[in-house]
């Protein structure tokens, strides 16, 4: 089977975010069951000159009345070299930014992310590259789909297009004038197709036009049909519920593994726990927070927004420093909950440490080194900190949302006494679930031998990429009959 990934970013060349890390580890994982994969991507400013190759490869792609010459660089990702080709059109994509400076757009992005879904169409021609399936990643290729199925049809008969909804929140909204620039007739801004409350939507477009849609749990599958969270999408996706599949995303092995992490103190196991007491002892040290081992340490790693339940902890900040724990938190974000965790961090030095910034060594740290992880989220579509939370032994308090109901089992009684339990989930979005779900971690954490058990079981929990692109390609080959 031919699959061609279309990700507007890429481990280890470009990331904001988790899609980063799914675009890196699946494409290597679906190879190893037997595909033939290759990656299409923009050549942003941040990918480094000496891990790309520039080809001889152009061709001229039109944005309306403009026609951009396009050029092409490659590279490989780790494991079995999965090619990687680059969309080389430095007007568009060598910025400081992927999508925008922090909190806002960039103000050409109809016409850069247009281009990348056209740029990569025109690629796979020029390769001769024959694809089964075209899995695409959120609005910036939404619109591939749409053109399989239109302007590109005679070209690609026999493909079929996925489309992967990593966070249905966004969703490329542009003016209707951005639909002259895409090359698609005018006919398609209707309320069934690409209209979106009198805008274009890349992300309808894809919705409407793949053949199948995923999100990245089965739980945000449902959640995304309901008003609640479907983002005004909730009616078209309840009209396309048996084409919806929720898919967990898997941890990538070679990256989060507290065996082999190079950025723990000492490494780990579910069966030799005696390193994850250094790790501790190095985070609190790294903090400056105070050397203790008979004190719970709560972690959180991630974006300061609300949909990260940042205002929930914020809110339960006061009456957690009242207990006996200690919180370390890493990320950025909104800058009020900046101000916020800055001013609690300064009144408690010795027990909230705040690092406002994104430090890679430090996330692994924060996995590897705190007690208990802290996720309560708004809404979380899928989550990997949770997933790296129970590979390292740090048992998640977290929303039953999304994902994080997916693949945390709660420590209820029942749970606990038959040694299923792998952490803490609350329900309502308020302060006070949250501050009661830390209540019962600290309950636990003072039976030790229950604690013990708890994160031995959680280290245990098969959340492989092998298992999810066996998923996804059941789904590619139930979409390609007799391939693969």
């Amino acid at each position: 089977m031919n699959i061609v990934e279309i990700v507007p970013e890429i481990v280890p060349f470009s990331k904001t975010g988790g899609l980063a890390d799914v675009a890196g580890a699946l494409p290597d994982h679906l190879e190893a069951l037997g595909a033939t994969v290759l990656v299409i991507t923009p050549l942003y400013r941040c990918v480094p000159a000496q891990a790309v190759e520039r080809l001889d490869t152009a061709f001229k792609v039109s944005l309306g009345a403009r026609t951009l010459d396009v050029r092409v660089a490659r590279a490989t990702l780790p494991g079995r070299g999965v090619p990687v080709y680059f969309i080389d059109v430095p007007e568009f994509y060598d910025r400081d930014h992927l999508y925008g400076p922090p909190g806002r757009d960039d103000p050409d992005n109809a016409a850069r992310f247009a281009l990348l879904s056209r740029a990569a169409l025109e690629l796979v021609k020029s390769l001769k590259f024959e694809p089964e399936v075209f899995h695409v990643h959120d609005w910036q290729a939404g619109l591939v789909p749409v053109y399989v199925q239109t302007t590109h049809a005679l070209w690609f008969p026999n493909s079929k297009s996925v489309l992967t909804l990593h966070n249905l929140a966004y969703q490329g909204l542009f003016p209707p004038s951005a639909l002259a620039m895409t090359g698609l007739d005018a006919g398609l801004f209707n309320w069934r197709q690409l209209e979106f409350y009198g805008k274009v939507s890349y992300l309808k477009g894809g919705i409407v036009f793949a053949d199948a849609v995923t999100t990245v749990s089965p739980t945000y599958a449902r959640e995304i049909q309901t008003p609640e969270l479907g983002c005004g999408f909730d009616g078209i996706l309840r009209e396309r519920a048996d084409r919806i599949f929720g898919i967990l995303n898997g941890v990538d092995d070679r990256e989060w593994n507290p065996q082999r992490d190079p950025y723990l103190k000492e490494r780990y196991s579910a069966n030799s726990l005696k390193g994850k007491g250094a790790c501790k002892r190095e985070l609190q040290s790294r903090l400056q927070l105070i050397e203790r081992a008979d004190v719970p340490l709560f972690g959180f790693v991630g974006r300061l927004v609300e949909q990260k339940g940042i205002d929930l902890l914020c809110s339960a900040m006061e009456i957690l420093v009242r207990k006996d724990l200690q919180i370390a938190l890493l990320g950025t974000g909104d800058p009020r909950y900046e101000e916020m965790l800055r001013r609690i961090a300064g009144r408690h030095p010795r027990q909230v440490a705040v690092r406002l910034e994104f430090d890679n060594e430090l996330a692994h740290l924060v996995e590897g080194g705190a007690d208990a992880f802290v996720m309560p989220s708004r809404y979380e579509p899928c989550g990997l900190n949770q997933l790296y939370s129970l590979k390292y032994g740090t048992l998640p308090v977290a929303r039953r949302t999304g994902g994080l109901a997916d693949t945390i089992v709660d420590a209820t009684p029942q749970n606990l006494e038959a040694g299923k339990a792998t952490g803490f989930l609350f329900d309502d979005y308020t302060a006070e679930a949250l501050v009661a779900a830390i209540d019962r971690t600290l309950a636990c954490w003072r039976n030790r031998t229950s604690w013990t058990r708890m994160m031995k079981t959680a280290m245990k929990q098969d959340f492989s990429w092998e298992a999810s692109a066996k998923r996804y390609m059941e789904l590619f080959r139930s979409l390609a009959p007799g391939v693969g």
